[in-house]
């Protein structure tokens, strides 16, 4: 795989080192990198600037992303990840084991959470170095200490800054797809989301949807694994046929859906996946945000990209279950009106 990012890292905190493990000999296999992530699509994305880094500073490295298998297309699209090791658990929990073979690891990189679930399971591969946050369960263990209220993009870069591995969270880009857009300049609208609590109503999604085509724009309705008759339900809702919804009886494959994005007019989307993709290939978005406020989770501050929300807490980054089985007030705050003149106020396509 092309290793598109080779510049030598900055000196490194004393103690941690860009060096293989001692005793290398030279000609020998590559020393391996293993980075657990074993999350979702949006998760992924976010660790895009941490990947980056990890690349730059260990170049001769063979980089090992342990995640679901279904992420494998979306890894090698960073340019960065030679290889997935499938792993993966129930809603965010770590998964029991990582298929490993053949001698440990030269570095062990945990970017899935801060606890001795993770730390322990990454531990069992008997890494020569492991970079994690510091935990009480884990004591042995250094590291930098975590916080709750922060970005996500911004979490992963401070931990490996702390190690001596400088990181920008703004690296966060895709290389431009292959293939052409299935729906060039289209509207992309995304009303699913893995929990109730970030899914805004169907009805208001439809309304959006309807406005948008009576406006002359081309809408496509973009479904989830499993979410075909929420698709289905807002494309009726909105006048439109059948065939503008894609995806539904599983997931659009990534390169599909990617090439659907990155060729998109806007994305319209809740706290999703979908959203850190538009982000990922600077297409114009709009973003609607419930139990958890955009600056833990959003895109980055830029005219590219509009955040909702509606804080009803005077500043708390996580007031309501983002899990929860039921729209979050403050997303029901969210009004057709607000989302329409959002996503009038993106610029052109051509303003990029």
């Amino acid at each position: 795989m092309t290793e598109p990012y080779r510049r030598r890292p900055q000196t490194p905190r004393a103690g941690t080192g860009h060096r293989p493990a001692p005793g290398r000999a030279r000609g020998a296999a590559r020393p391996r990198l293993v980075v657990l992530r074993a999350l979702g699509l949006g998760d992924l994305l976010t660790a895009v600037p941490a990947l980056r880094a990890l690349r730059r500073a260990y170049p001769g490295h063979e980089l090992l992303l342990a995640a679901p298998a279904r992420m494998a297309e979306a890894a090698a699209a960073t340019g960065v990840v030679d290889h997935l090791l499938p792993a993966e658990a129930p809603g965010r929990a770590v998964p029991r084991r990582i298929e490993w073979r053949g001698p440990p690891p030269d570095l062990a990189v945990d970017l899935h959470g801060n606890g001795p679930p993770s730390h322990l399971l990454l531990r069992g591969l008997r890494p020569v170095r492991l970079f994690a946050y510091r935990h009480p369960g884990t004591p042995e263990l250094p590291g930098p200490v975590w916080r709750e209220d922060e970005h996500e993009r911004d979490r992963w870069c401070r931990l490996l800054a702390w190690y001596g591995v400088p990181a920008d969270p703004a690296d966060l880009r895709l290389p431009a797809p292959c293939r052409p857009s299935p729906a060039p300049g289209a509207v992309v609208v995304h009303p699913g989301a893995d929990a109730a609590a970030r899914r805004w109503p169907a009805a208001r999604f439809a309304a959006v949807a309807r406005a948008l085509s009576a406006a002359g724009h081309r809408v496509v309705i973009t479904a989830g694994d499993g979410e075909g008759p929420l698709a289905r339900a807002v494309a009726r809702a909105a006048g439109l046929p059948s065939s503008r919804v894609l995806g539904g009886a599983a997931d659009v494959p990534f390169a599909e859906l990617s090439a659907l994005v990155a060729g998109a007019r806007a994305v319209i989307v809740g706290d999703t996946g979908l959203a850190h993709l538009a982000t990922a290939h600077g297409t114009p978005s709009a973003v609607l945000f419930g139990p958890v406020a955009p600056r833990l989770w959003g895109p980055p501050g830029s005219p590219l990209h509009r955040t909702l929300w509606h804080d009803t807490t005077g500043g708390e980054a996580r007031p309501g279950d983002a899990h929860g089985d039921r729209p979050d007030e403050r997303l029901l705050r969210i009004t057709v009106a607000e989302v329409l003149e959002a996503v009038g106020r993106l610029p052109e396509p051509g303003g990029r």
